[in-house]
């Protein structure tokens, strides 16, 4: 889908803890652990509902003009809105949520019709009357690059166009919703003071305007000996002394007529009462706290004078402690005063990492130490003091020892006794074995760990160069050929042993005239160029053939394996480096499927070929996604009564360009590509379906692929048809072939009785044209056997063909099968199939497949049929041409 409104190149932005907007720091890892700890730590899941969130996405909803908006977050496996207009519920499972293809590629999403959209088109929310047509969701994401969730916007009906002035505002509407969960998580977490106050070993204690406490530090608890649950809400008189408590509640009521601007009677000395009864002479300073709005009320802080030696002391302690903290730190931290730009301040590591003493260091600047080096640090010292928020460099810095470092330093502006924005402090960080260590990674991560060899990455710019230069070169794909079994057989460390050795002969072999890379388990390039390029390719694969075939002792044994050789040229063969990998990769199918150890070059012929048919199947693969494969069904007619006794289903595609396929040929090709599951899966849900529009004695006959009893999902597919569809089990009939039993005995005899368990019938299909086995009747009692058309065709002209419809028929009736005779086109063949005791007949002479409503129409004509006449002169005119698909659900 063309989005049209947002590149991937778009730059995202989020909010820092002013609010302010700052990019996302590009390094930070984006997995899935680290975006659920960040939705976690906004601690917004199922909270209530909050004006603001409602306010903003009501915006969008307006702004946009759209029915419905919401703000999403994805959880690990739900989708929960924290707002939402005209939207019925609250939340839904992360694998239906839109949102969740927002989050997953962080950025604008915008559906315009989700009933066109393959990735939705299923999906509940768009299938549900009034459902989702039109989508738009911009990615929330917070500081740390994670993307939480989506401002979405959401339609029933679906939009031609969403231009880029109401991308960029529902972009910029979820950029603000990130401001907001951000600033909401630093209100949770509190602020500074909170935390100053927690730390302190003064006691804290605040009181609400009517004098009831409402916070009481860990430092109360220890002076006044009261735990804090005991004492929140209580009164503050409880911690006076009773002297003072008569003329408290008078006290305070003229506090409170001062206004939240009057000014507090400070104490210098003030008693104070402990749990015990005894009494503590205190300093204690007052002072208000909330807003003007009447929300707050008064703070007090208490110090114990008869601990102050004590706690000086302790202070000192501390003081020395983090002394010894900050001059012991593995990073390394300096204070410099702005406006003198001296150092006032390093610890061990800045001194080693300088390569000076202490002393040498303090009261002098940067650019006395290391002169027009030192001007550029303090030019950072400035930049920092300049955006008033911590400003991270990283450089390399040569210590007057001489010894090169990289360094990453983080410096904040910090207020001082004397003035704001006094001092500089810097926190710097050794980067130097991280950035070898980041080298190395590099350049391990051009070449291959096991054979050291270039790597998939690297062979890539290595093409991308080759064919920018424009010079003619050939590309040869190597392949093993019994790799795997070498594995299996010996184990992965053999394995191992046989990819190195392998890549070691190859590099013997190819000196400096070719380029070898190992681009998968057991997958090899190599890249020639020079003259008579074609002869030497084909030598050189013709070697390499030969020495894979050599044998190779691993784990104590000999392997032997052996290389397949696909190669093509550049220009000649493709003027690009996929095309050109295609091209080889072609050439390399073609060399393992000739019986490997070959050595083949691309063909164009072939190549067209292949492309035919890779477009046939992407073209099937849309039309099973949108169900273009509808199915036909053709009666069976019971010779006894005359009447429709089931119908078969039989699948068909009418191709937009191509017309009527041959069920032959898509069938065919579901089976090679995979899809055969998918679209027998849908068949059978549509058989079911359809067959809820028959008169309830109708069945409905399906056949099954061989390829769908090695899924071992095909017994779970019918059951769920069955049950969702809510069709009678006995109204289900499954055909199979004898090809299918003859591949797979044991397996697929196991499924057809759980499958015959749910009361399904069990048919044979197109009996004698394979390798026929009564054994197969004595294993499993099918319900029905249906004779194919080539005995039927000559059941008038050949004695054999006639002998054997009687044997198949007399052997159905001492079975009790049923039998039915397939491909029936004229009364001469009805007349004879009847008499010999068919029970069943199938074929044009009774009627071509018709759609649903066709073969509904034949049925209730038929429904009152006499016996079929035995003996009318003419024949029919059918289609001896008609081909039925083996598939799942086909026929």
């Amino acid at each position: 889908m063309d989005r049209g409104v947002s590149g991937a190149n778009d730059f995202i932005r989020v909010c820092d803890y002013r609010g302010r907007m700052v990019p996302p720091d590009p390094d930070q890892p984006r997995d899935e652990g680290q975006r659920l700890h960040a939705l976690a730590e906004l601690a917004v899941l199922d909270t209530p509902v909050e004006t603001e969130f409602d306010d903003l996405t009501a915006l969008a909803a307006s702004s946009l003009g759209v029915e419905s908006a919401a703000i999403s977050l994805i959880d690990h496996d739900r989708q929960w809105f924290k707002s939402r207009v005209n939207l019925p519920f609250v939340e839904t499972p992360r694998d239906i949520a839109f949102c969740h293809y927002t989050v997953e590629q962080r950025d604008l999403l915008v559906v315009q019709d989700a009933t066109r959209d393959p990735r939705f088109c299923n999906n509940p929310l768009v299938t549900a009357d009034g459902g989702i047509r039109f989508y738009a969701g911009a990615p929330l994401i917070l500081e740390d690059a994670s993307c939480v969730g989506s401002l979405c916007i959401i339609d029933s009906t679906p939009r031609a166009e969403f231009d880029q002035k109401s991308a960029d505002l529902l972009k910029g509407l979820a950029r603000l919703v990130s401001c907001m969960l951000i600033a909401r998580r630093n209100r949770l977490r509190g602020d500074i003071a909170t935390k100053v106050i927690n730390a302190t070993s003064d006691a804290v204690v605040a009181a609400d305007r009517e004098g009831k406490i409402v916070l009481l530090n860990g430092g109360a608890e220890d002076l006044f000996g009261r735990p804090a649950s005991e004492m929140l809400g209580k009164s503050i008189e409880v911690l006076m002394p009773e002297r003072y408590r008569d003329g408290h509640q008078s006290r305070l009521e003229q506090v409170k007529a001062l206004g939240p601007t009057g000014e507090l009677r400070k104490f210098a000395e003030l008693p104070v009462q402990t749990a015990d009864g005894g009494e503590l002479l205190t300093d204690v300073s007052l002072a208000r706290w909330g807003d003007l709005g009447g929300v707050g009320g008064f703070a007090a802080i208490f110090r114990d004078i008869r601990d102050r030696k004590a706690l000086e002391t302790d202070r000192n302690h501390a003081r020395n402690q983090l002394d010894a903290i900050v001059a012991n730190l593995p990073s390394l931290l300096f204070v410099k005063d702005l406006s003198t730009r001296k150092y006032v301040l390093v610890n061990e590591k800045a001194c080693d990492l300088m390569g000076l003493p202490e002393s040498e260091i303090i009261g002098r600047s940067d650019r006395e130490l290391f002169g027009s080096t030192g001007e550029q640090f303090e030019q950072r010292d400035l930049k920092a003091a300049q955006i008033n928020r911590p400003f991270r460099y990283e450089s390399t810095f040569i210590g007057k020892d001489g010894r090169s470092f990289d360094i990453r330093t983080t410096r904040i502006v910090m207020d001082g006794p004397d003035r704001p924005g006094q001092y500089v402090l810097g926190v710097g960080e050794d980067m130097t074995d991280f950035r070898r260590t980041e080298a190395e990674k590099k350049r391990l991560a051009r070449y291959d760990d096991l054979t050291g060899l270039l790597n998939r990455t690297s062979l890539s710019e290595l093409l991308a160069d080759y064919v920018g230069e424009g010079t003619p070169f050939a590309m040869l794909c190597v392949n093993l050929d019994r790799f795997k079994a070498v594995n299996e057989q010996f184990g992965q460390s053999a394995g191992d042993a046989v990819l190195q050795e392998i890549g070691t002969r190859l590099q013997i072999l190819c000196g400096a005239q070719g380029t070898i890379a190992r681009v998968g388990g057991d997958e090899f390039v190599v890249l020639l160029k020079g003259d008579r390029l074609e002869m030497r390719t084909v030598q050189l694969a013709q070697k390499i053939v030969s020495i894979a075939a050599a044998p190779i002792v691993a784990s104590g044994t000999f392997c032997h394996i052996g290389a397949s050789v696909g190669a093509a040229f550049f220009p000649d063969d493709a003027g690009f480096p996929q095309a050109l990998r295609d091209r080889v990769e072609l050439a390399l199918h073609r060399a393992k499927k000739e019986g490997g150890g070959r050595v083949c070059l691309f063909d164009a012929t072939l190549d067209a070929q292949v492309r035919e048919r890779r477009m046939l199947e992407s073209d099937l693969r849309t039309a099973i996604n949108r169900g273009d494969i509808v199915l036909h069904y053709q009666p069976v007619m019971s010779a006894r009564t005359g009447m429709v006794s089931s119908v078969e289903a039989l699948a068909r595609w009418e191709h937009e360009t191509r017309g009527p396929i041959s069920p032959e040929v898509f069938i065919a090709l579901a089976e090679d590509s995979g899809l055969i599951d998918e679209l027998g899966r849908k068949l059978i849900f549509r058989a079911c379906s359809d067959m809820l529009a028959m008169p309830e004695t109708m069945r409905v006959a399906v056949n099954l692929s061989p390829q769908q009893f090695k899924s071992g999902e095909l017994v779970s597919t019918v059951r769920e048809a069955l049950k969702r569809t809510g069709l009678a089990p006995n109204r289900l009939q499954l055909e199979v072939t004898e090809r299918l039993v003859i591949e797979n005995t044991q397996e697929t005899f196991a499924q057809l009785e759980e499958l015959r368990s749910l009361g399904i019938q069990i048919l044979m299909d197109d009996f004698g044209v394979g390798h026929s086995s009564l054994s197969y009747f004595q294993m499993f009692p099918f319900d029905k056997v249906k004779i194919d058309k080539s005995f039927i065709a000559d059941i008038e002209t050949s004695k054999t063909a006639r002998a054997i419809v009687e044997a198949v028929i007399g052997l159905g009736r001492q079975l009790s099968m049923g039998i039915v005779a397939e491909g029936v086109e004229c009364q001469e063949q009805n007349a004879v199939l009847s008499e010999l005791g068919c029970t069943h007949l199938q074929g044009y002479f009774f009627s071509r497949p018709m759609p649903l409503e066709e073969i509904a129409q034949f049925v209730a004509k038929n429904a009152h049929a006499v016996p079929l006449p035995l003996a009318p002169p003419r024949r029919a005119r059918g289609f001896s041409g008609e081909m039925r698909s083996v598939s799942s659900t086909t026929g």
